[in-house]
């Protein structure tokens, strides 16, 4: 579990013109985020487009993050959904080698119970061959896991190692802070609100701005676990308006756009995704070359 304490990151997939993936590209972001020194990296997660990709090219951007990874860091695969019998059978027929955990994210659309939500977990948990954190986005997924499902899991399942809390609410995560089972973690998915996480008790992030920026991100993570309160806020506050622009027009189009201007990949889309417009990518463009 210490493998996931300090920043990992939701890493994009790249695409070329004709929407096909950007091999090259993706090793770029790759070797981008491990010289900036973050702690592991996130495969096939939403940030990565993957509900556009086929099966064939999810292989294919796992086993190139492999190869560039190289060992180094620890990798989380995505393996969610909102069937849990298919997440099943994925985690049973899916090439797991090379990862270290699996991100699992509530499910999306059905809208169940706290109960089901429960349920959903228990027999993921009983059919994963590697360690879960689950996801709660309640913003993607129409509802919410509270604090006494996630802690009701994390005390019936060890194999269950931590959440990635994404609601939005301090006051939910520091419930969660203060009620988990001792090892538990409790990471931060939104970057604006990483650092109070992190020093009200948190683990650390997995990240979207974090990709763009992972030196100075990591850093901030690292000082906040630290206690080192004021240099941490002083990253903060320089980060915080990139943070903000990222997610104004929707994810990934944002961290996309972040990127073509920092020089490391184009800025391509698949629909029902499109680029932001020109304001936006204007003011990425003023930030990237000021930062």
């Amino acid at each position: 579990m210490k493998s996931f304490i300090g920043t990992g990151v939701a890493l994009i997939t790249p695409f070329k013109k004709d929407l096909s993936v950007d091999v090259e590209a993706l090793e770029r972001v790759v070797e981008h985020n491990i010289k900036g020194g973050v702690e592991y990296l996130v495969v096939l997660g939403t940030t990565a487009e993957t509900a556009t990709l086929t099966k064939q090219e999810q292989e294919l951007v796992k086993q190139t993050i492999i190869k560039a990874n190289n060992k180094r860091l620890p990798l989380v695969l995505g393996v969610g959904g909102n069937n849990t019998m298919d997440v099943v059978s994925q985690l049973n027929e899916e090439n797991l080698k090379g990862f270290d955990a699996i991100l699992s994210v509530s499910p999306y659309y059905n809208k169940p119970t706290q109960e089901g939500i429960y349920q959903h977990f228990k027999m993921i948990a009983e059919n994963s061959p590697l360690p879960i954190i689950v996801y709660n986005v309640p913003g993607r997924t129409s509802s919410n896991m509270l604090p006494n499902t996630v802690i009701r899991l994390a005390n019936d399942f060890k194999n269950i190692i931590g959440i990635k809390e994404a609601a939005g609410d301090m006051v939910q995560a520091m419930e969660l802070i203060r009620t988990k089972p001792e090892g538990f973690l409790v990471i931060s998915g939104d970057d604006i609100i990483t650092l109070p996480m992190v020093l009200a008790g948190g683990a650390g992030v997995i990240s979207v701005i974090g990709e763009a920026f992972p030196k100075e991100f990591s850093e901030m993570v690292r000082l906040g676990l630290q206690r080192k309160v004021d240099e941490a806020y002083q990253i903060h506050y320089r980060i915080t308006d990139s943070i903000n622009m990222i997610f104004e027009q929707g994810n990934p189009g944002g961290i996309k756009e972040l990127f073509k201007h920092l020089g490391i990949c184009e800025n391509y889309l698949r629909l029902p995704l499109v680029n932001v417009n020109e304001d936006l990518s204007n003011r990425l463009a003023s930030f990237a070359k000021n930062f």
